[in-house]
């Protein structure tokens, strides 16, 4: 499989690098594309995806496991990209929205500032008018979660 190969040729060197490869879709076809995606624990840059995509053609023109002309995509997952629950506490002091599976103070959502996670309890700092209150629950109750942007 064209992924599968492609993914051998580039998570090494995007690991040296800093990042973690997220996703690789390949479309053949007339106007066939590559679509890799990035992530790493701080922001991407569109400067860094750019270096990025210089290194991942060029380790691609080295191997050449594309026979075809395709265009080349690369991105990172974005402002609000998903976080897995279990590596949340890479994520103190972020801004983030998370989907509990107990509801606290009657809301399945919460967002605010990642505080901290100790002793398996989230801490979020939440903005209610006005004050800004910290909300403690289970970490095992957090089911979904990702980047926010604040407001």
């Amino acid at each position: 499989m064209v992924e599968d190969k492609i993914k051998s040729i580039i998570t090494t060197k995007l690991l040296e690098e800093g990042y973690e490869l997220y996703s690789v879709h390949y479309k053949p076809g007339k106007n066939a594309s590559l679509q890799i995606t990035v992530d790493r624990v701080a922001p991407i840059s569109l400067e860094e995806i750019v270096h990025v995509s210089e290194l991942v053609s060029s380790l691609l023109d080295e191997e050449d496991p594309i026979q075809e002309p395709y265009t080349l995509d690369v991105s990172s997952l974005g402002a609000e990209k998903p976080i897995d629950p279990s590596r949340l506490g890479e994520y103190v002091g972020r801004y983030v929205n998370l989907h509990l599976s107990t509801p606290y103070k009657g809301e399945n959502y919460v967002e605010g500032t990642l505080i901290q996670i100790e002793d398996g309890q989230v801490q979020l700092q939440v903005k209610a008018k006005t004050r800004k209150l910290i909300y403690a629950f289970p970490s095992s109750d957090v089911d979904k979660a990702r980047l926010a942007i604040e407001f």
